[in-house]
């Protein structure tokens, strides 16, 4: 085979001189398993970047985009429609809480969050409050790319080039390893720091404030998790000031922590939910926002009959291959009781088995809910912020891929996974831990 030639491809979120250095290859998966051009096989316990929650090439998905795409390929969602998008929204609405009966498709998780804060405004100057344009994210939150989602995270590598141009607050992240350290599940302390939702809202004024967008836990801020108490209580605090709360599930929802979603597991509802990633187990690009029946009710009272009554959407918007696809991952996730696994033996498994880890010399904290964990590194000071990719590195090497965020090792394995290939992601870690200078 001729040498791969990378000249054209300028890679995202990637240091592509590096990369092109040395490529790491990917030719086929299946399960929790990658494979290498080399034929190295690499247990994936990252499922692929938060998304192949069902594991890798499952037929039944493959089989339904192919006869998906022989029968109807793509058709214009604009003012046309397919039996299979109104079908598939009407499915995905049975594991959404309750009252959130609207869904609003796109391609990623970048344009959900798009999508959810062009709504939200929307709503707002629909129901005669169009003053309310600033919108309040946290510290340490992802929520895409797209100018809306840069504006509102809190990782300033994505917005310091580009800048922040909506109006945005920012909530303090929760990660205090200094008080929870190694804490399983939840952590106790922390709930105070949502009353800093109180303090930007009586600075700013609740007059001027449309929404709140959170992630449940932070995933690709490093798998920091909401101390008890914490999401009821922004909850509460949204209802006393009229605000939007929008949960930011692209990461965390399709069974990531024991539920469908973190709003059901954590018992708190939001008005919108934004999904992508495991919601076609990532085998076509799909994304939705699921919203609050009365947003949808508003939105459209206020417009005249006939008129469009909110100008957004996407060529791809509900597409048919897409919509196939997320019909039978949702096949499987149901037939396999995929949604509720993490939150039984096999979670309390990974957790076991991360927390393990807990009596290594270079270990300072061990985070964990359901089947997502991260694993908190001592960095020396010439690689502080930067000894999660030398590790996530090693751990290839070693046979296993997990994503290095700042010093902590993060992972998100499929929800397939058993406990004996656990056991061994954290044995192959165990050595490249170990082996740290």
């Amino acid at each position: 085979m001729s040498e791969l030639n990378t000249d054209a491809f300028w890679m995202p979120f990637t240091p592509n001189r590096t990369y092109k250095a040395a490529p790491r290859i990917v030719e086929r998966a299946e399960g929790i398993y990658l494979t290498t051009d080399t034929g190295r096989q690499i247990i994936d316990a990252t499922a692929g970047l938060w998304c192949s929650n069902a594991g890798h090439c499952r037929a039944e998905i493959a089989d339904a985009i192919h006869r998906q795409a022989q029968t109807l390929d793509y058709s214009s969602i604009f003012n046309f429609g397919h039996e299979l998008g109104f079908q598939y929204a009407e499915r995905l609405i049975k594991h959404t809480p309750d009252g959130l009966n609207r869904v609003f498709f796109g391609n990623s998780g970048s344009e959900a969050v798009e999508t959810a804060l062009k709504i939200a405004l929307q709503y707002q100057r629909a129901r005669g409050k169009g003053e309310r344009k600033m919108l309040i994210g946290r510290e340490k939150g992802y929520h895409g790319v797209n100018f809306g989602g840069i504006s509102v995270g809190g990782l300033p590598p994505n917005f310091q080039a580009f800048g922040q141009p909506l109006q945005v607050a920012h909530l303090p992240h929760t990660l205090d390893i200094e008080r929870n350290a190694f804490s399983r599940g939840l952590p106790a302390h922390g709930v105070e720091l949502a009353d800093k939702l109180e303090h930007l809202v009586n600075f700013h004024g609740a007059e001027r404030i449309a929404a709140v967008i959170v992630e449940p836990f932070a995933g690709a801020g490093g798998v920091i998790l909401p101390p008890k108490g914490y999401l009821k209580r922004l909850r509460e605090i949204c209802d006393k000031h009229d605000l939007l709360l929008i949960f930011d599930e692209v990461i965390s929802g399709w069974g990531r922590l024991g539920s469908a979603f973190a709003s059901i597991e954590f018992d708190v509802i939001p008005d919108m939910i934004t999904s992508a990633k495991g919601i076609t187990n990532a085998a076509v690009p799909l994304g939705a926002v699921f919203v609050k029946d009365e947003i949808y009710n508003t939105v459209m009272d206020a417009a005249p009959e006939g008129t469009v009554e909110f100008f957004h959407g996407y060529t791809y918007s509900a597409h048919p291959v897409a919509c196939a696809a997320g019909m039978a991952t949702l096949d499987i996730y149901e037939r396999e009781g995929l949604l509720t696994r993490a939150g039984g033996d096999i979670g309390r498994h990974w957790e076991d088995a991360l927390h393990s880890l807990a009596d290594m010399d270079n270990v300072i904290d061990v985070r964990n809910y359901g089947l997502v964990g991260a694993v908190e590194l001592h960095a020396p000071e010439n690689l502080k912020g930067k000894l999660g990719g030398k590790v996530s590195a090693m751990a290839w090497e070693a046979g296993v891929m997990a994503r290095g965020i700042g010093d902590a090792i993060c992972m998100s394995p499929p929800l397939i996974i058993e406990a004996h290939e656990i056991d061994t992601i954290v044995e192959k870690l165990r050595g490249v831990i170990g082996s740290l200078a």
